[in-house]
């Protein structure tokens, strides 16, 4: 009944093979007695005769015309559909070929979700991931997980690995670097770290990791020199381009410093760290604080009845649901964050402490002792924080050491019962970072910071920091930056009449004190007109600053992006290991360690390429 005749009639109701006309009630028979053979040839007959040349039929032959071409489009979209050559359908439905493109993109992909994820290589055995893979491309056959770790593996790394020497190529002049060695806790491996950064021409902060290579046999400082010459070699690095390298303390890391001839400088947070276990920690009425803290701790970490009846009191005292820190003794923060949870936590425990039984029990005088210790450690905490940042340079460790020297200093109310602590704490500081004035690494990138310039030393401090920047400067820039001085041309008493006077002298006085201005070099001129504007706030970043004003002063801006490079804590090495203990963790404990060098480089390295993979 699509037929536009029957808008124009209807089915009789008595009788289904009859249709009656709408216009003048006439039966009309549908062709037939059976429903297949219905037909509308008898209802367009009785239009065209009973009916030309009446507005029905021209209405019949307007919907009659409507639907022939409409007809007729569906036929050319159907037979458009069927217009591909059948050898381009096959193609379609056939899988892709290893060497194709589209493989090679989609197992591209797949190298990266491996190295970014931290996945090992047999996930791509695991049968829920091939059923993924094969639901989002069934033409696609995912290769074994031999192809992975052979050939897609190191050719990302290659990929990833001309990226960086170009890098270093454009800006690296001057590059700092930080080294660690780490040792796995599931598989007996330990890996030296390299990690570089550098400031480009346009003072962009660039940094990169370079190696995390295996460290076997005994970690002698000639075994860790020889690595760090075969590393530098590998990326083309000189030493003279070699600005500094941050190690931490010990005295294997020091004496393969000095053999390699590199500059070095200890990480600022382990020495803080030093610092504060040997002044603060290590005393007996804070040691016994601590300790008790750790069996009330522990005594809820390993019983859930207990935890649960701690939640439950923190619910009825209104208080916010939180659990119990536990330290770990390698790190001082981890026992102030520890000590800080304890603390909050006060409350509930007493009210714990009235029901249940807990392994020991902190004193008022304790509790006291705590909250004061607290107060000593939390500036340490802050400074920790700021020191750690990815922006953090050496140029922050004088100004920073010195604003923790003036607070220790000050005598505040909830110094009852850490006075001692306090100062030998301040003692242990000043010891640990005495040398800090007098190398020349620190005091340089302090000067050349906008935030602090000279504000932070006291005169004698001052004034050798600006002879070694003068010093600096002259070295990179020889004898064309000075200028002549220029003759004097003053009167006196042999100029002609003898007409000497009072007035004369004032000029002779000028002109004296100009002089000794004209005799000073570009150099000098720079320095004192850099030293003389206002520091910029702390706020703000010294890189803006040096962007916006190395037209200025160049030779100063030049020693910046060399002494600016620096950081002031081996963290970035830290962090790598960190990530390293999630590649050679219980599911990848029999990984070799170029495989796991590899990994760590490429999901390190793999955001600093300049656009996504295709």
């Amino acid at each position: 009944m699509s037929s536009p005749a029957w808008s124009f009639f209807a089915v009789a109701e008595d009788d289904n093979t009859v249709a009656i006309c709408k216009t003048c009630s006439a039966r009309i028979a549908r062709g037939g007695r059976k429903p297949s053979s219905f037909n509308t040839t008898n209802l367009i007959a009785h239009l065209k005769s009973r009916h030309r040349g009446e507005k029905v039929l021209n209405e019949y032959e307007a919907a009659a015309a409507a639907a022939a071409a409409n007809s007729v489009k569906r036929k050319t979209r159907t037979t458009q559909k069927f217009d591909v050559p059948i050898q381009q359908l096959f193609e379609k439905c056939k899988s892709f070929s290893r060497d194709s493109e589209k493989s090679k993109a989609i197992n591209d992909k797949v190298m990266e979700f491996i190295a970014l994820g931290d996945q090992p290589f047999s996930v791509v055995e695991d049968p829920s991931f091939r059923k993924l893979i094969a639901h989002l491309e069934p033409r696609y056959t995912l290769p074994s997980h031999r192809f992975f770790s052979d050939v897609s593996l190191p050719a990302l790394y290659d990929i990833v690995a001309t990226h960086i020497h170009s890098l270093i190529d454009k800006g690296g002049l001057h590059v700092s670097f930080t080294t660690d060695i780490w040792t796995s806790d599931v598989s007996p491996v330990s890996m030296l770290s390299l990690t570089a950064q550098w400031l480009d021409q346009d003072f962009n902060l660039q940094k990169a990791t370079l190696h995390a290579q295996e460290c076997p046999g005994s970690h002698t400082a000639i075994m860790i020199c020889q690595a760090f010459d075969t590393m530098l070699t590998h990326w083309s690095i000189t030493k003279d381009q070699v600005h500094v390298v941050l190690r931490d303390n010990a005295r294997n890391m020091i004496k393969a410093m000095e053999e390699c001839g590199l500059a070095s400088l200890g990480c600022m947070a382990h020495t803080l760290q030093l610092a504060v276990n040997e002044a603060v920690l290590s005393q007996r009425s804070i040691t016994d604080c601590v300790s008790i803290g750790r069996k009330i701790i522990g005594h809820f970490k390993h019983s859930q009845l207990a935890t649960s009846r701690l939640q439950n009191l923190q619910k009825q005292l209104g208080m916010k649901e939180a659990r119990l820190q536990q330290d770990v003794p390698t790190r001082w923060n981890s026992t102030f964050y520890m000590m800080t949870s304890l603390l909050q936590q006060k409350r509930v425990l007493a009210a714990y402490a009235v029901d249940f039984d807990l392994p020991a029990f902190l004193t008022p005088n304790q509790w006291t002792l705590i909250e004061n210790m607290l107060t000593i450690l939390d500036p340490c905490e802050q400074l920790t924080k700021n020191i750690s940042s990815a922006t953090a340079t050496a140029a922050d460790v004088i100004p920073s050491i010195e604003a923790l020297r003036r607070l220790l200093n000050r005598t505040v109310a909830t110094d009852h019962g850490i006075k001692t602590s306090k100062s030998t704490l301040l003692e242990a500081i000043e010891q640990r970072f005495s040398h800090i004035y007098t190398e020349s690494l620190f005091f340089l990138a302090t000067v050349l910071d906008p935030r602090y310039k000279d504000c932070y030393f006291d005169q004698a401090t001052k004034r050798e920091a600006i002879e070694a920047l003068n010093d600096k400067m002259r070295c990179a820039a020889p004898a064309k930056d000075v200028e002549e001085p220029k003759e004097k041309k003053t009167k006196t008493t042999t100029d002609d009449n003898n007409n000497v006077s009072l007035l004369t002298m004032y000029e002779e006085i000028l002109q004296e004190n100009n002089t000794k201005e004209l005799n000073q070099s570009k150099t000098d001129q720079q320095i004192k007109a850099y030293l003389s504007e206002p520091t910029i706030p702390r706020s703000e970043s010294p890189m803006d600053y040096w962007r916006s004003n190395k037209a200025r002063f160049p030779e100063l801006a030049s020693l910046a992006r060399k002494y600016l490079s620096a950081p002031c804590t081996s963290i970035d090495s830290e962090r790598l290991f960190s990530a390293a203990a999630n590649v050679i963790d219980e599911k990848r404990n029999r990984l070799g360690c170029d495989k796991a060098e590899m990994l760590l480089f490429v999901k390190k390295n793999l955001p600093l390429m300049p656009s996504p993979r295709k």
